[in-house]
């Protein structure tokens, strides 16, 4: 699909496209021919943090002799799916016993007569070299649109838990023992995190086309309900599934342009996140309101506040490494957050000093030429009495959108805004 690809983009895709050579995993006639590659699902990697954040990682000290469950709900559906599981911040081998696949069911549940041993390179027991992804074999599993799958898997050797995903939105479990095959897990508590697991990639239609939301907690959808579905990429995945269109969430809650901390900047994962998976045709980039309102308060006590030039900067490199890679950039207004963590022990979030910065931001984003479209989400979601705070409706804390003002971001990108007159 894409024109011309720069270094490390071509790197990572001869990466992808070596993993999914080998064994078992070979590429088939009728995928090349009659059918395409597209990321259906994600969860992008971050790197656990240590104790001196004022955020807990909510993860275990460790896994050991135990099930890890994770269910999820795809996008775009297909004849056959990958699974990617990822030691990227790993600091040596992850070591990983067995993998299983099933349809989920509630609580944890799986019905039995779907499940299948997953491979890797046609192994089931493997390990992932640090810094690495490893992409499964192809699991013979037809797929509707928005099934809800559960990936399972078993450590046998005490497992430190150094990449993971830490605003799940979604319920996951830990249990005793090796219970990948079992339909009701036995003894099982809930995390809120996901661990290791990156991707599903799905066998898709030709012509399928792939959309990345791009941005930070408002994004990977921060107090929209555990297991509702209820982000705007969730919504946005609804109104395109029946266009063949797949819509990854590649938001990091606490996710900034130019800083790291919660999840790399935005800079240095975007290849990973966007430009390295297969079919992408646009990027929705949501982002920097937390390299607005970080500096100088619990978060980032010692980082500078950044200057409007500073933040133009960095939306104008990702829009440059797009379009040389053939992808439609799309670019959000940042959304009004006055009230935002007020009472908390992050108090000071926003300022008038800030909210000032952000609008400066949006007034160039508005009138920049180096976008492909651009949706003002402030203009949408502002309340009209206050414009620095959001609707009611469709607030949930003031910082983050309710299920409506999601479902309102989402109908806001129109096939016109996603796809231009395609």
């Amino acid at each position: 699909m894409r024109k011309s690809l720069d270094l490390r983009t071509i790197l990572s895709v001869c990466a992808y496209s070596t993993l999914m050579a080998f064994g078992a995993g070979a590429i088939s006639a009728q995928e090349t021919s009659g059918s395409e590659w597209v990321t259906s699902w994600s969860a992008s990697p971050q790197a656990a943090w240590k104790g001196d954040f004022p955020l807990p990682t909510l993860l275990p000290f460790n896994l050991w002799g135990q099930t890890l469950r994770q269910p999820l709900r795809i996008s775009l559906g297909g004849e056959t799916f990958r699974i990617v599981i990822s030691n990227e911040y790993g600091s040596g081998p992850l070591i990983i016993n067995d993998v299983h696949v099933a349809m989920a069911q509630e609580g944890g549940g799986i019905d039995p007569d779907t499940d299948h041993t997953v491979t890797f390179s046609g192994q089931s027991t493997f390990s992932i070299p640090a810094g690495a992804p490893m992409v499964s074999d192809p699991i013979p599993l037809k797929v509707a649109n928005f099934a809800e799958l559960s990936v399972s898997m078993f450590f046998p050797s005490p497992t430190p838990v150094e990449t993971f995903h830490w605003d799940a939105q979604a319920t996951s479990y830990i249990a005793p023992g090796d219970q990948v095959g079992v339909a009701e897990l036995t003894d099982a508590g809930p995390i809120s995190t996901r661990i290791f697991l990156s991707e599903i990639i799905v066998e898709a239609e030709m012509g399928v086309r792939g959309v990345v939301a791009y941005g930070d907690s408002i994004t990977d959808g921060a107090a929209s309900g555990p297991d509702l579905n209820a982000r705007w990429p969730d919504y946005l995945a609804e109104n395109f599934a029946s266009e063949n269109v797949a819509v990854v969430n590649a938001g990091i809650s606490g996710a900034r342009l130019l800083q790291s901390q919660m999840g790399e900047n935005a800079l240095a994962r975007f290849d990973r996140d966007v430009l390295a998976r297969p079919n992408v045709e646009t990027v929705v980039i949501l982002l920097g309101i937390n390299d607005i309102a970080w500096p100088g308060q619990l978060f980032a006590p010692n980082d500078p506040f950044l200057s409007v030039d500073e933040l133009k900067a960095g939306f104008l490199q990702l829009a440059a490494r797009a379009h040389m890679n053939d992808v439609r950039v799309v670019v959000g207004t940042l959304t009004p957050f006055e009230d935002a963590l007020l009472g908390s022990p992050l108090e000071g979030y926003y300022t008038e000093e800030r909210d000032a910065l952000r609008r400066e931001i949006n007034d160039w984003i508005r009138t920049s030429d180096s976008f492909d479209a651009v949706v003002d989400f402030d203009l949408l979601l502002a309340d009209p009495d206050n414009n620095a705070r959001l609707l009611e409706d469709y607030q949930a804390d003031y910082l983050h959108m309710s299920p409506a003002g999601n479902k309102a971001v989402a109908d806001a990108l129109t096939p016109e805004v996603l796809f231009g007159n395609d």
